[in-house]
């Protein structure tokens, strides 16, 4: 069974021109022949932004690009067809299509209703500065385009635990909705900000049990009209576990193959927190490794003043190495974005070596280093930047070594503050598997690492061709194994 290889299909600036669910049939052939099997793709319905809508202002789940609603019709990436044809187009080439799904908020109401509301402490949310008054808030969802078609349910200021803007006065903050479910936040598995349910928009109240049964019957219509393989669930830190557990078993069960299911927990400092929620959720959904990311974020800053002996310390692909998504770096910490901490291009091809040529975590590659990206974007101080991103060009030769050679036992090297290496010993079935990984965030380096006896006497090349020497195994089926300044070597 090949290892999972995994593609976000987009990025936040990609063009508002409805063309990506095309381009992904169009590339999906392509994709496969270069070894990624799994694609995650954006928030496939109807954002409150409409036509412009990167997707996580969620306003329709049911409308995926079928209805006139928020300015348009289809989505930033295509029509409901379009949506449909690139799934069944990526199944019949062998790849998995994961959808990203924001069930934390709402945004872009239909109507203003009046509430009851408390306001909160924005620092600690747990901490009331107000008493109860009564304000008009935009938390009355009727999707008037679609006129009920797939679900008549309508979302209105009981199906919210919290609201950022009060209409009637002008004023915004950080509102909790008094309702009959409670008052204040749901219980979550840590206390930043004194209790971070509340992210942005309309957050969603999931002690309603009206709400949980829409969005498991939203989760069963998607999956039969969509056959999608998983989903990518946003914002999953913001969230009581409870809807978790409660909706993962929902569309497991409704599913007739096992789904792949990825949680968004962001904390870059503190891997417990990320065991924390993969305790309360009982190992349902895989998270991203955000504080690898991090390192590896870090380690780009500081050049060979990084020990990169260090690389996986505090990251959950060491500690739960089965349940992490290995990544180099996403949407939002893309250059512009809230959370921007890109990886510098130097270090991007020894990044993403660290995390498709080794044995844990699935891999998740983001779409500029895979096809490049180019956006002009307004910053915070009102000028316009312009942003190159390149294509990595080592993911050429890494992924077929991926799926073809980066097998068997795995002996790390991790014995210097700038060079480092590991190798996989490959398989029986196949005696050209196997590979030999140096790295160096300094100057030109090398490695004694050994392979073992089954290679004893083999000539190895870099796969890279950054070293254009070859070496020859010696009985113990070792060598120097070298790499260039800053820069990664395979050999093969």
């Amino acid at each position: 069974m090949q290892p999972i290889t995994l593609l976000q299909y987009f990025h936040w600036y990609y063009p508002t021109d409805g063309s990506l669910w095309n381009h992904l049939a169009e590339q999906a052939p392509e994709l496969r022949a270069k070894g990624i099997n799994a694609v995650w793709i954006p928030p496939p319905y109807k954002g409150a932004s409409g036509g412009y809508s990167v997707g996580y202002d969620t306003y329709d789940l049911f409308d995926l690009g079928e209805f006139d609603q928020k300015g348009s019709v289809r989505t930033k990436y295509g029509t409901k067809e379009e949506l449909l044809n690139a799934i069944k187009v990526c199944h019949d080439n062998g790849i998995a299509v994961i959808a990203d799904v924001v069930f934390n908020h709402k945004a872009g109401a239909d109507h203003l209703e009046k509430l009851t509301v408390r306001k909160v402490d924005p620092a600690n949310r747990t901490e009331f500065i107000s008493d109860p008054f009564e304000i008009e808030a935009w938390t009355k969802f009727t999707f008037p385009g679609r006129g009920g078609k797939y679900s008549e349910f309508i979302w209105d200021h009981t199906c919210f635990t919290g609201i950022d803007w009060a209409h009637d006065i002008n004023e915004d903050g950080v509102y909790t909705i008094q309702n009959e479910y409670g008052e204040g936040w749901e219980d979550l598995t840590e206390n930043e900000l004194g209790n971070y349910d509340y992210l942005m928009s309309a957050d969603i109240e999931f002690r309603n049990p009206a709400v949980r049964e829409e969005l498991k019957y939203w989760g069963k219509w998607f999956l039969e009209l969509t056959h999608a393989d998983g989903f990518r669930m946003d914002a999953v830190k913001h969230m009581t576990p409870k809807i978790i557990n409660e909706w993962v078993d929902h569309v497991q069960t409704v599913s007739p193959k096992e789904l792949l299911v990825i949680g968004e927990y962001w904390n870059i400092h503190n891997v417990q927190a990320l065991k924390q929620y993969i305790d309360a959720t009982h190992g349902k959904v895989q998270l991203f490794d955000a504080p690898l990311h991090h390192n590896f974020f870090v380690a780009s800053q500081l050049g060979n003043k990084f020990d990169m002996r260090h690389i996986f310390d505090n990251t959950l692909v060491k500690e739960i190495p089965h349940l992490a998504i290995t990544l180099v770096d996403n949407h939002d910490t893309q250059p512009l974005q809230e959370l921007e901490s890109p990886v510098e291009a130097w270090f991007k091809p020894i990044a993403y070596a660290l995390i498709l040529l080794r044995k844990d975590g699935i891999p998740c590659l983001f779409y500029p280093a895979f096809f490049g990206a180019h956006y002009v974007d307004k910053g915070d101080d009102g000028n316009d930047y312009e942003i190159w991103l390149a294509r990595v060009e080592e993911l050429e030769f890494m992924l077929p070594l991926r799926e073809k050679n980066a097998f068997g036992e795995q002996r790390d090297y991790f014995d210097h503050p700038n060079c480092i290496g590991w190798i996989r010993t490959g398989i029986p079935d196949d005696k050209n598997s196997g590979l030999a990984v140096v790295l160096s965030n300094g100057s030109d380096g090398y490695k004694y690492m050994e392979m073992g006896e089954q290679h004893a006497g083999r000539k190895m090349k870099d796969a890279l061709g950054k070293c254009t020497q070859e070496v020859v195994l010696n009985e113990k089926g070792g060598a120097e194994f070298h790499c260039q300044a800053g820069s990664v070597s395979v050999w093969v």
